[in-house]
């Protein structure tokens, strides 16, 4: 394990062992990034490296527009996820891949919940990812699929993995009851253009097993 900090931010990385394999890029909270990737050592993942970067505002680096609160008591979503995506592809990646001892074989994104919407996202804004997996993807949020429709990814990606709770779009916010049908188009879309993707049900609410079901669909990329 090695800890980076750059653009004011946290990153740390795992698998150095494996230098020259895919580096998958994981935005997330401090200290989730050593649950996910000893979950994809349970699962006996593929060679790669993790590079968990540190999410200041979750709300507001990871969504792609602004957006009102989807809970009375919650936080308005800023939309600020371009200027995070620039201060990553830009900044972060650059510096960190050029301390390592060989450059990795590709990048890929992962996340969860509204960090596995950013993972998606970030395949129609830049070419920097080749792969990405998506647990409990967020993608309720307004208007993402229209989006999606709209837009050219920037580049085709080799794989894209998406995940669900069983139970997540069972809940009385009737924004976020559409995630699993708005999910489930998504998955559709890209598979419409050829893309090899995936869906997964897992069993459970959203907040059931997070670092279990990241790192499934890290495996799951790494290995198609």
């Amino acid at each position: 394990m090695r800890n980076f900090t750059s653009s004011g931010r946290h990153i740390t990385l795992f698998g150095e062992e494996n230098a020259g394999s895919p580096l998958v890029w994981l935005c997330t909270f401090e200290q989730e990034g050593e649950a996910v990737w000893n979950a994809c050592r349970n699962l006996h993942a593929p060679a790669f490296q993790l590079a968990a970067v540190s999410v200041r505002d979750w709300n507001g680096d990871l969504s792609p527009w602004k957006c009102a609160r989807t809970f009375k008591n919650g936080e308005d979503f800023a939309g600020n996820a371009d200027s995070f995506l620039r201060e990553l592809t830009r900044g972060i990646i650059p510096e960190v891949t050029a301390q390592l001892p060989e450059p990795p074989l590709y990048h890929a994104i992962s996340g969860y919940s509204l960090a596995g919407l950013f993972a998606v996202w970030a395949l129609y804004r830049t070419d920097v990812f080749r792969r990405a997996a998506s647990a409990s993807g967020s993608f309720w949020f307004p208007e993402f699929l229209e989006f999606a429709a709209a837009q050219k990814l920037a580049a085709v990606p080799d794989a894209v993995y998406f995940s669900l709770g069983d139970r997540e779009h069972k809940t009385r916010n009737p924004v976020m009851a559409t995630v699993q049908e708005r999910t489930q188009a998504l998955f559709a879309q890209l598979q419409a253009q050829g893309i090899p993707t995936t869906f997964e049900k897992n069993p459970g609410n959203h907040f059931q097993e997070p670092d279990l079901r990241t790192a499934k669909g890290i495996r799951w990329m790494l290995e198609i």
